[in-house]
């Protein structure tokens, strides 16, 4: 018997799929993880993938000749966008007037360190042609259990959340959230006493 969740690949003791939530999206997500990511028992890139039927997932580090992620970008009747924080980046509301005039929209997002998705989007040539979005610089993350550069460094699935909530202001995204909330809350309970207090909040 598997001691992994066949769902959410997690094992059965720290399964998530108790938190998750079928969530509509008109906007489409595509992410690419970097292969360090994948099997990282605090990753939360699943959390996107499990909630939302119509998004893509795939692991590697060069996507320049990644054949299913080709076939996507050659589809002329969508809009793509790498949400990625470039001199060049355009704002979300630019990108939310589209959704509103029911335009496809498609966002990828970079699943790593920041290191590493910067790895990722130099060698992965196939993006460059595309335009970049952003996410509003003050926005705060609370991946408390993961060391991150900055406060406002973001998860996956919190960039993901505030990405599909700027761009349908009209659909609630929460579940997103919460379902995050929850596991960083049971993988804190694990914790032995004071190594959380120790580790992330010195």
């Amino acid at each position: 018997m598997s001691r992994y969740c066949s769902q959410c690949g997690k094992s059965l003791k720290a399964c998530i799929c108790q938190w998750i939530q079928s969530l509509p999206s008109k906007v489409e997500l595509v992410i690419l993880q970097h292969p360090s990511e994948s099997n990282r028992p605090m990753g939360t890139a699943r959390i996107l993938t499990l909630s939302l039927a119509n998004s893509y997932s795939f692991v590697g580090e060069d996507f320049s000749q990644h054949s299913t992620l080709n076939q996507l970008l050659a589809q002329s009747e969508v809009q793509h966008f790498v949400l990625y924080p470039g001199e060049s980046a355009v704002s979300h509301q630019r990108v939310a007037d589209k959704v509103a005039a029911q335009q496809k929209v498609r966002i990828i997002i970079l699943d790593g360190t920041w290191k590493k998705a910067y790895k990722m989007w130099q060698l992965s040539s196939n993006l460059h042609a595309l335009p970049l979005i952003r996410l509003p610089e003050n926005l705060q993350g609370n991946y408390r259990i993961r060391k991150a550069p900055s406060d406002n460094s973001l998860s996956t699935v919190e960039a993901g959340y505030h990405i599909l909530q700027l761009l349908q202001p009209e659909t609630d995204f929460a579940p997103l959230i919460e379902a995050f909330n929850q596991m960083i809350e049971f993988q804190i309970k694990q914790m032995p006493p004071g190594v959380f207090e120790k580790n992330y909040l010195s």
